[in-house]
């Protein structure tokens, strides 16, 4: 079971990202602030429920919330800065748009960079383990799936309403016949070979 916060008398923000490990596309972060008694039987970690199951929650989580944000980084500035700190770099946005102010930020892995002078706590796997960062894994995960189902309508040779940017066979194979397009994160070095596509 989730444990609802850390601090009972603290005002807590949940944060994660999504789309770190995705060949294409933005990265996506969430921060959510949830009442001291939010409960929901079906929260957990992102990744392990259906998208079905995620959509679900998202208005669930977004009409229950004291207060959320969702904030993104594209690829340009993935391949500018790289992948780790165009993550902190979202996270940061997402928190910039809190209307309410945070006093504990509880970040989903291992590492942060610090936002200002709020303290932090690192939870390695934190989405399974706290309610608020699981929250935010729904909305970061949630939102990015949309955008990326947007962007498919524009490149739909590689599939991206289905592999969401990761690097799956399908999306492989399709750089491999169609090249890289303006939405691919080239630092990533993906197939070196692909020509961009025109």
């Amino acid at each position: 079971m989730l444990k609802p916060f850390l601090y009972k008398k603290k005002i807590e923000a949940g944060i994660d990202e999504a789309g770190r490990g995705c060949y294409a596309g933005p990265v996506f972060a969430a921060a959510v602030i949830l009442p001291k008694d939010f409960f929901h039987p079906g929260l957990n970690d992102s990744k392990q429920l259906t998208e079905r199951e995620r959509d679900t929650l998202r208005p669930i989580i977004e009409k229950e919330a004291i207060h959320y944000a969702v904030a993104s980084v594209d690829n340009n500035v993935i391949d500018e800065i790289n992948i780790l700190q165009a993550s902190f770099k979202a996270m940061h946005l997402a928190i910039d748009q809190l209307m309410v102010i945070p006093q504990l930020l509880l970040i989903d892995g291992n590492r942060f960079k610090a936002y200002e002078n709020l303290p932090h706590r690192c939870v390695i796997k934190g989405d399974g383990k706290y309610a608020s960062i699981a929250a935010a894994s729904i909305l970061a995960k949630t939102y990015r799936d949309e955008y990326m189902q947007q962007l498919h309508q524009q490149y739909l040779h590689y599939n991206w309403s289905s592999n969401k940017g990761y690097g799956t066979a399908c999306h492989r194979r399709a750089i491999a016949a169609n090249g890289l397009c303006e939405y691919h994160r080239k630092s990533f070095n993906i197939f070196q070979e692909a020509a961009p596509c025109v």
